[in-house]
């Protein structure tokens, strides 16, 4: 902890090599010693602070400029408050506090203010520096950027709440298919035929957009076309061609990385249709044509013949419309609905290398 401070170096160093006899061989000179400390400092991809107990900033490493966008220059001399968020500023009292009564603060997760003015997620390390009597006359801090675990927990937590939202709507689904299949099946064994069929589709639908459990055939690593991909999503509905829905205009090759962002998207418009809209009908009618105008690919998903509708029962609220913008951020897609008489136009504008392999 007493690395953070050239005086407390000094000191550190002679502490630990003052006795020879405790090494069985010769001291390191006292001078090579801190400087060897401050090397380590000066190099760690942490930014190591040191602050007095006023809050004034006292050192500063490459690790500090590089975290928070300040030179060493501009900030030793200044309060360390100027990397601290005004909502935030009730910590600095709080933390001194603890520090003042010797106490270590481990692993404190919060936010810190960049030059440019962005927030970063941080985990603080603060340990009291002593002087060689004892007493408490600063605060070294480590602090490290954790932004990106953070946005991997929320996005696996993301995951999480859509796994439950699919499976919650798979049941939904399932049902609704029972329904459709009971009313033009001739027996018991007809029935079980065509739930067969459509169920092993909607498994199938249902595995492209999850990464296998091995290492072999990852989503990552599959190619697909946007109408493949369509085509599994919808095949529990009936065939390609068939009353129920259609493809049309031009295939387009879908980009590695973008197939489970695609399959989740239009897997949410294929269960709101199927819940509430052509798709959840026999006389419901869905056309899904793609024409590609210069540099961007233009998609219009046209459901006719559906039962009354509104947004709510759509999806135009709720988990159902985060994952839509999430996804749609992501594609850097442009959403836009048009609600009809008899039914729903959803159009879908992306750049083509947004999307396309």
């Amino acid at each position: 902890m007493s690395v953070s401070s050239g005086e407390g170096q000094s000191r550190f160093a002679q502490g630990r090599l003052a006795d020879p006899k405790s090494v069985g061989k010769p001291v390191q000179p006292e001078h090579d010693a801190a400087a060897f400390l401050a090397a380590i400092v000066e190099s760690s991809e942490d930014a190591i602070v040191s602050k007095s107990l006023s809050g004034i900033i006292t050192t500063w490493n490459k690790g500090a400029e590089r975290l928070f966008g300040y030179t060493a220059e501009e900030a030793i001399g200044q309060p360390i408050t100027i990397v601290i968020p005004d909502d935030r500023l009730d910590e600095e009292p709080a933390i001194l506090a603890r520090i003042r009564a010797g106490e270590r603060v481990d692993h404190f997760e919060t936010v810190r203010r960049h030059k440019d003015g962005s927030l970063i997620d941080i985990s603080l390390t603060i340990s009291p520096i002593g002087d060689g009597n004892g007493k408490v006359i600063g605060a070294s801090k480590i602090a490290r950027n954790i932004s990106e675990r953070k946005r991997a927990a929320e996005h696996q937590e993301l995951l999480l709440r859509e796994m439950h939202h699919r499976v919650k709507n798979l049941f939904a689904i399932t049902s609704g298919l029972i329904g459709l299949a009971a009313r033009s099946a001739q027996t018991p064994a007809d029935l079980a035929t065509r739930m067969r069929d459509r169920l092993m589709a909607l498994s199938r639908a249902h595995e492209m957009t999850l990464p296998a459990l091995g290492h072999q055939d990852r989503v990552g690593d599959r190619q697909a076309t946007l109408f493949q991909l369509l085509s599994n999503i919808l095949a529990p509905y009936g065939q390609e061609g068939s009353d129920q829905w259609q493809l049309y205009g031009r295939d387009v090759e879908i980009s590695r990385e973008k197939i489970t962002n695609l399959a989740l998207l239009f897997h949410e418009f294929a269960t709101n249709a199927a819940k509430y809209g052509a798709l959840s009908i026999e006389d419901g009618r869905l056309s899904i044509t793609v024409t590609i105008e210069g540099e961007a690919v233009n998609i219009v998903w046209l459901e006719s013949n559906s039962p009354p509708q509104d947004g709510a029962e759509r999806g135009a609220t709720g988990f159902g419309a985060r994952l839509e913008q999430i996804m749609g951020q992501s594609l850097n897609l442009n959403i836009t609905r048009e609600w009809l008489p008899d039914g729903l136009c959803i159009r879908l504008s992306a750049p083509f290398d947004a999307i396309g392999g």
